[in-house]
């Protein structure tokens, strides 16, 4: 079956928003057997989207739309659909009733411009929305299916999850993709494709190596009529990747990085306190986006002057001596957050997060410490990009550097 995806939206084009449902769809297609062609998006003009929905319909198997299902005069794509297939909407009173009953439940009456959320065409059907005011259609028309959602993520992927996604899988006849992806840290882009480099010849399952921010992916795909089937495929790969890189390998799939620290340092029932200049206070909101996480954390310094860092233990003479972007503070920061908190694991960031050079030190330039029973450990790098991604690589180098210690890999 072949798809194309059609974003909808002035808002898009404008970049007020992110089109997240472009990627959510398209990551949930392979694994319906459902191959995807186009991706579009389109600001809210009638004629230029009635034209693209006519010309998907004519090329692909399956049409997939988010966005314009609302009840204000630039919401279009229910017309835009209707006039590609030349088809008139109508209301239909049990959609209508639900609607009014929606609004009566929460205290005020429908405005009447929302009656055009109660219409469907011929060749069309609703999908339920619990979610909100606006149904999704289902049309189908001249062996093309042609199904539209809601553009707010939470509404389109409640009706994708129950009411979409079945629907395809019982229509889907050709084979199915499965992907896994295992994620390392530690290693170097091109050490990794070295590592596994007489792996890369396989056709089924396919191996491709990507840099993301927390460290290298490794993504193995297969093709098979079944779920099972393509796991099965994918599996002796998966064992193989585990083995050429051991514990370099921290998660897999939707796993994130501060979960897999976070479920090591209580496995090992070890504590972590950290001090925090660049990076602002980043990598503690990190350690605590994971739930249960005060299990473990003790708590934060964001110590951002200098007189704020002598206050909670930093030693003056070693900020006048080393200046405060150096390794000699960084461990100086990780031994004060330690002691001050009472924690098994004391980390310490300082650095020059920019736009302006600091102390004779470049922007970008990182430095974090750590100290814990198993040893210290620390890093020095300089990252040239934005400040953004300066705070979030030193949030990710900082977690390298505490799985490290959880493990047992850092000398006393």
């Amino acid at each position: 079956m072949r798809a194309e995806i059609i974003s909808i939206g002035t808002e898009i084009l404008l970049a007020d928003i992110q089109d997240t449902n472009s990627r959510f769809i398209a990551s949930n297609l392979p694994a319906l057997g459902i191959d995807l062609y186009y991706m579009h998006q389109i600001g809210d003009n009638l004629g230029r989207l009635q034209e693209l929905i006519a010309t998907a319909m004519d090329r692909s198997d399956l049409v997939l739309c988010t966005g314009g299902l609302g009840p204000t005069e630039d919401d279009i794509t229910r017309e835009a659909i209707a006039a590609a297939v030349g088809e008139e909407p109508t209301i239909v009173p049990e959609l209508e009733a639900n609607l009014r009953a929606f609004f009566k439940r929460r205290g005020y009456p429908m405005p009447e411009k929302n009656v055009k959320q109660a219409t469907v065409i011929p060749s069309g059907e609703a999908i339920p929305n619990p979610r909100g005011t606006a149904p999704g259609w289902w049309v189908e028309k001249d062996g093309t299916i042609l199904v539209a959602m809601p553009g707010p993520p939470a509404e389109m992927t409640g009706m994708w999850d129950n009411e979409v996604a079945p629907r395809l899988r019982e229509r889907s006849t050709g084979t199915i993709i499965v992907s896994r992806t295992l994620k390392t840290i530690g290693i170097g882009e091109g050490t990794v494709d070295d590592t596994v480099g007489p792996l890369l010849t396989s056709t089924n399952p396919t191996i491709g190596v990507y840099a993301k921010r927390d460290g290298v992916h490794l993504r193995v795909t297969a093709k098979a009529n079944t779920k099972a089937e393509a796991s099965a495929l994918i599996q002796p790969a998966e064992d193989r990747i585990r083995e050429l890189f051991g514990s370099a390998v921290w998660g897999a799939d939707d796993d994130t990085l501060q979960a897999s620290v976070g479920a090591l340092l209580k496995q090992q029932g070890l504590t972590i306190a950290v001090m925090e200049s660049c990076t602002g206070g980043l990598l503690a909101s990190t350690l605590t986006d994971v739930p249960g996480s005060s299990e473990y954390f003790k708590g934060g310094l964001v110590t951002y002057s200098e007189a704020t860092k002598r206050q909670y233990g930093v030693p003056a003479h070693v900020i006048e001596q080393y200046g405060v972007v150096s390794e000699e503070t960084a461990a100086a920061m990780a031994t004060a957050v330690r002691s001050e908190l009472g924690a098994d694991i004391g980390v310490g960031v300082t650095g020059v997060a920019g736009p302006d050079p600091h102390g004779g030190q470049p922007v970008g330039t990182t430095i974090i410490a750590l100290e814990s029973p198993a040893g210290t450990a620390s890093a020095n790098y300089v990252f040239a990009q934005t400040r953004e991604v300066i705070k979030a690589r030193a949030v990710t180098t900082a977690l390298l550097l505490v799985r490290r210690a959880a493990l047992g890999e850092l000398s006393p």
